[in-house]
């Protein structure tokens, strides 16, 4: 803790939480947040916005008040794609000055 009582986040809400499921969590609420960001430009009903992505209403409505923790990682990925949306996945060691790529 710094001395005017802040602590530094890591950039994982979730992993500041302590929780186990951090990197899962995060990963989920940033592809939630792309679907539900691009079905708000979309406009419409529920009911319509959920004939888009294949889904019932009730499922809409827990994607549009952020609870995306209820989504694999897979099917938030599918609902992108069937919004039109290239996903790509980037990956690299989390502290590149500590890690060396272990021998295979």
């Amino acid at each position: 803790m710094s001395k005017d009582g802040f602590v530094k986040s890591s950039g994982n809400v979730f992993e500041d939480m302590g929780l186990e499921d951090a990197d899962e969590l995060i990963i989920r609420a940033q592809l939630g947040r792309a679907v539900r960001s691009i079905l708000e430009e979309k406009g419409g009903k529920q009911r319509e916005l959920a004939a888009l992505l294949g889904i019932d209403q009730a499922e809409i409505s827990k994607l549009m008040n952020g609870k995306y923790h209820l989504f694999s990682e897979g099917r938030l990925v599918g609902f992108l794609n069937r919004l039109d949306r290239k996903v790509t996945v980037h990956i690299e060691p989390r502290d590149q000055e500590k890690r060396t790529l272990a021998p295979v």
